[in-house]
């Protein structure tokens, strides 16, 4: 019974959380830097003096880091449901060995 629980903690619980923590980690700098991004989009797209080339470039910027942010946001997300997944599995285990002799 111990061995089935601690499978699942080590193969599904730990390695869910881990990549949760990773793409939590990644995440923080990234949203940081498309506020940046979008803040300077919107500088220079209210910018009289600003050039189509210009407003361009910011705006593909911006693109860049809120696609970074959705892909790592959704790798958050698929880390907890496999944490979900692994804990569910735990509290299902049977709290006694089935016995298959009957």
């Amino acid at each position: 019974m111990k061995s089935r629980t601690i499978l699942l903690l080590l193969l599904v619980v730990l390695p869910g959380f881990l990549s949760s923590a990773v793409c939590a980690y990644y995440l923080i700098p990234e949203w940081a830097a498309l506020t940046a991004s979008y803040q300077n989009y919107r500088r220079v797209s209210e910018s009289p003096a600003a050039g189509e080339k210009e407003i361009l470039i910011a705006k593909t910027a911006q693109e860049i880091h809120r696609i970074n942010c959705f892909a790592e946001g959704v790798g958050f997300l698929l880390g907890g449901i496999i944490v979900s997944i692994g804990i569910q599995g735990i509290c299902l285990l049977p709290q006694q060995p089935l016995d298959r002799n009957k």
